[in-house]
């Protein structure tokens, strides 16, 4: 049985796995570890390898972590890569986003009013209960701020170009923050936050995708 990898999103922890059934696999959190001021993407996901302690990993990446994902994928042999809520290549990244990286005007944000921007946020993601409302203002509360300014610069500047050929995409149709990606499951009228409201439909496509997983291994 492989044992899960699983990256979480920009800020956030492994309370976003919690609502999928990922039984009976064995899973592993990766932790979030300070980013240099002038680490590339690349570099960063080299050293979160050093979590890795099994060969040919599953990743399981949401959001910012599945482009982590990505970059592990690059570097070590992995069985499969599944997305969640993420893009694949930087031809996913919304347009919008890479102008803004271009012209750098996300260096001009002002981080630290990000947590006075909740109503709009919590808009983007899509929640739908009080306490999905709940989990994301914690999420946003607990956010190393600069670790969020590296990171953005990453989203929106990112130059991946591989399409992995073991990676596959679960996105929701009405995903506000990452509308360009090109799925290969989508979840109707999922929002960038189903990881945590349309947990059981996941879970299902997950568990198909690491049974097939699984049976290819024993051919």
């Amino acid at each position: 049985m492989k044992e899960i990898y699983l990256v979480s999103g920009l800020g956030a922890d492994e309370r976003v796995f919690e609502y999928l059934d990922l039984q009976p696999y064995k899973r592993t959190c990766l932790q979030w570890i300070r980013a240099n001021e002038d680490e590339t993407l690349e570099q960063y996901a080299a050293r979160l390898c050093e979590q890795i302690k099994v060969e040919n990993p599953v990743l399981i990446g949401v959001s910012f972590g599945g482009m982590i994902a990505v970059e592990i994928g690059k570097l070590i042999k992995t069985e499969k890569i599944i997305l969640i809520s993420s893009v694949k290549t930087k031809e996913d990244i919304p347009l919008h986003y890479r102008v803004m990286g271009a012209v750098n005007f996300n260096k001009l944000m002002p981080m630290g009013r990000m947590k006075d921007l909740y109503g709009i946020i919590a808009w983007l993601f899509g929640v739908s209960s009080k306490e999905e409302r709940q989990l994301l203002e914690d999420i946003l509360n607990s956010t190393d701020e600069r670790f969020v300014h590296w990171a953005i610069d990453h989203i929106i500047n990112w130059e991946n170009k591989i399409l992995l050929p073991n990676a596959v995409l679960i996105h929701g149709t009405s995903d506000r923050l990452l509308s360009g990606s090109t799925p290969d499951y989508s979840i109707k009228d999922g929002g960038h936050f189903m990881i945590v409201n349309r947990c059981e439909e996941i879970s299902a496509i997950i568990k198909g995708i690491l049974a097939s997983v699984e049976k290819n291994t024993l051919v």
